[in-house]
């Protein structure tokens, strides 16, 4: 391997987003540890020809395991992180119990925040790092039905906007990545957590989780939605990301997130809570 070579650390490589980037970047000549929850996920990417190995948002050990073996494998060093791992929980916030957002915000935000930490000291003593964290249009556009997985990503980018300022002139780059639609695995894998945590049966709503949420949640897809781009989308923009000599502070992807971005700096919030209804 070359000296020169640049490394990254993804997390959640099992499909989707991750998956894509993963194998995006090592075709653009990058070493990439992509990472996954499972070992058989991992097993299954390392017969593809990755770098792969457990790193479990829930599970604090396995952070520090993994940020350990990434740091093993190069002698020390690592020239980014992709913070990408994440899940939904679907449902309306009045019935979402307080462990089940507790439980989300470990994943999606306090882990992330733990594997930032751990490999700061790296970046730092090093002169350079970059951070991606994999938000959402979600992370500043509030959708019903959704307020779970909104909370975290509003989180991140509040947390992410902090550090960016806190890094100024230190060589570390803190980047918000913002998809909007993209082809992934994510409403499916959100069925056993509405499973697991909300009782539509109980629900003062429970007429609208018949008509609105499980029709679309346990719906079949054919084709993509409208808008809905490839996870290769994301993939040319990583790739920007790290390799810009000044990366931008986000990164907006797909039509619906350019233009909600703009409608929301412009419309009233009265008008944009509106719209948002007939999402």
């Amino acid at each position: 391997m070359s000296n020169s070579q640049k490394t990254i650390l993804i997390t959640g490589c099992s499909s989707g987003i991750g998956y894509a980037v993963a194998h995006g970047l090592t075709a653009h000549g990058w070493r990439v540890f992509a990472t996954c929850r499972k070992p058989d996920d991992c097993a299954r990417l390392e017969r593809e020809g990755l770098e792969s190995f457990v790193l479990d948002y829930e599970d604090q050990a396995s952070i520090e395991t993994a940020v350990t073996e990434a740091l093993t494998r190069t002698g020390g060093t690592l020239d980014a992180v992709f913070n990408n791992g994440a899940y939904g929980i679907p449902g309306l916030l009045e019935d979402l119990p307080t462990e089940a957002l507790r439980a989300n915000f470990e994943t999606n935000f306090f882990a992330q925040h733990t594997l930032a930490r751990l490999l700061l000291p790296v970046f730092r003593r090093q002169g350079h790092g970059r951070i991606l964290m994999n938000s959402s249009v979600l992370g500043f556009l509030a959708l019903t039905w959704r307020g779970s997985y909104n909370s975290t990503k509003f989180a991140m980018e509040g947390w992410a906007d902090t550090l960016r300022l806190e890094m100024a002139g230190t060589g570390i780059h803190v980047v918000l990545i913002e998809p909007g639609p993209i082809t992934s695995d994510i409403r499916i894998k959100s069925i056993p957590h509405f499973e697991k945590w909300i009782d539509p049966e109980n629900s003062a709503r429970e007429e609208e989780y018949e008509t609105r949420l499980k029709k679309r949640l346990y719906k079949k897809e054919s084709k993509p939605a409208a808008f809905e781009l490839p996870a290769s989308a994301v993939t040319d923009v990583v790739y920007r990301a790290l390799t810009s000599p000044r990366p931008k502070p986000r990164y907006r992807i797909t039509k619906p997130t350019k233009v909600f971005w703009i409608l929301k700096r412009l419309l009233p919030t009265r008008l944009m809570d509106r719209l948002l209804l007939r999402v």
